[in-house]
């Protein structure tokens, strides 16, 4: 049971990553020593990692960079609960979308504060960096629909911050309201920010019905998310230009979301300097790819699976290991899609030691 004085270092925790999110994000030795800092806080208060620095014989006191600390595997959060408080000061549970594992993950959130000033601090850069959306047009489930749903708690919270109406187009017991859509895209006359799902813009591609979408010079259209096996699965290439033809913007006007529910914070796509578009991380996120067996870092141009550490994860794992394939440059995080088959054998072995470490 987190104690008051668990709660006091936390808020102080969440108020140091607000504060740097407010400059514009750390240096790189502010980012190492805020992160230290708020892992060894979860040691002490979130079981799974303890377990797991405990199983490795680490000594964060000694550690000099936050690379040393282990991530915790996403599967984690389906099998336990990576938390530094307990279910009765809970204030929101995102939750992932599904899983062929059955039980979903959860990540449990004390204060949405720095999520909230993560989420806004970076849409702004990446989504509207120009000129704020008049009108926000949402093709996922409001926050109030789905309440563990991070994308529509996130979308709800752009609208809200911007003040700015929002219109929801899909639900999650009716899918796509392709009427209500278009009346929002005739309705707006100065730029908007259209936000959901690939699967629900093929919904929309797939409808028969003519539907004319023609969205206001400056909007933008962000696409996020996979498929499930829902429906039929388009290239994020293909999927991008379809988007664009139909909503009457430029290709560069799509721009990729990468989020994750165990994550309090958003990579955006952007286009480099040599035209090749790849997605970009906050300054308080540090993004690498390391070797599947070792959990080691590859080197730079090389693929491996993603381990991502996020400051604004204090109150559960500022270190998470995905399966998800990558490949790091100076230009930024190409993603090459999830690891197939079998969970890593790093990750695999990590979470063995969080389970059955002294016989859990």
């Amino acid at each position: 049971m987190a104690t008051t004085e668990d709660t006091r270092e936390s808020d102080a925790l969440h108020a140091r990553v607000r504060s740097e999110i407010e400059k514009g994000g750390p240096s790189p030795e502010a980012f190492d020593a805020l992160a230290l800092a708020i892992a060894a806080f979860q040691v002490r208060r979130v079981e799974p990692l303890a377990r797991l620095v405990r199983a490795k014989g680490l000594d964060l006191a000694s550690l000099r960079s936050v690379e040393e600390v282990p991530a915790i595997p996403c599967d984690v959060f389906r099998l336990k609960r990576v938390s530094a408080h307990g279910p009765a000061l809970d204030t929101r549970v995102f939750r992932t979308s599904g899983t062929t594992l059955g039980t979903r993950g959860a990540h449990f959130f004390r204060d949405l504060a720095t999520y909230e000033t993560a989420a806004m601090a970076f849409a702004s850069r990446m989504l509207w960096p120009a000129a704020k959306p008049t009108a926000v047009v949402s093709l996922a489930p409001s926050s109030t629909e789905v309440r563990d749903s991070s994308l529509g708690f996130m979308i709800d919270l752009f609208a809200e911050r911007l003040t700015i109406p929002i219109t929801h187009t899909f639900s999650a017991e009716r899918g796509l309201d392709v009427g209500a859509l278009r009346e929002a895209v005739e309705r707006a006359s100065a730029p908007v920010l259209v936000a959901g799902t690939a699967f629900a813009y093929v919904a929309l591609l797939d409808d028969e019905s003519p539907t004319l979408l023609r969205l206001p010079a400056g909007s933008r259209v962000m696409l996020t998310g996979g498929f499930k096996g829902r429906s039929r699965e388009i290239a994020e290439v293909e999927l991008r230009a379809l988007l664009a033809v139909r909503f009457g913007v430029s290709q560069h006007d799509v721009v990729g979301e990468y989020g994750m529910t165990e994550l309090s914070s958003q990579l955006y796509e952007a286009e480099s300097e040599s035209g090749i578009r790849r997605y970009r991380s906050p300054p308080w996120m540090r993004v690498s790819a390391v070797d599947p067996f070792s959990l080691e870092p590859v080197p730079l141009g090389e693929e491996g699976i993603c381990r991502i550490v996020d400051l604004a994860n204090v109150d559960s794992a500022v270190a998470i290991q995905t399966q998800d394939r990558v490949r790091i440059s100076h230009e930024g995080v190409e993603l090459l899609g999830r690891l197939p088959g079998a969970t890593p054998r790093g990750c695999s072995l990590a979470i063995e030691e969080i389970l059955l470490e002294r016989g859990a």
